[in-house]
């Protein structure tokens, strides 16, 4: 089961006026939680899908490279590459 977790934020009377637009009879969320669990959500979504399109660019700049850019490795050597890395 998910564990929920309580957030107070403050904000400005400007963010404030904006939230509240966007709440209630006349805005697209009921309520400002809602709101809020959907501006994270979207977040994580765009922070993945950034994660995802820089791991492409990695890949495909990998792909491009000449055979004669790599070298053989040993599982031993891969293992110490990524430790000093950590």
């Amino acid at each position: 089961m998910a564990r929920t977790t309580t957030m107070t934020v403050r904000i400005g009377s400007a963010l404030g006026e904006f939230v509240a637009r966007n709440v209630g009879d006349d805005g697209a969320y009921e309520n400002v939680s809602e709101y809020v669990r959907d501006l994270i959500r979207r977040d994580k979504e765009r922070a993945e899908r950034e994660a995802f399109e820089r791991l492409k660019a990695e890949l495909a700049q990998a792909f491009a490279a000449p055979d004669s850019d790599y070298r053989p490795l040993t599982a031993a050597e891969v293992i110490a590459r990524n430790k000093a890395r950590a």
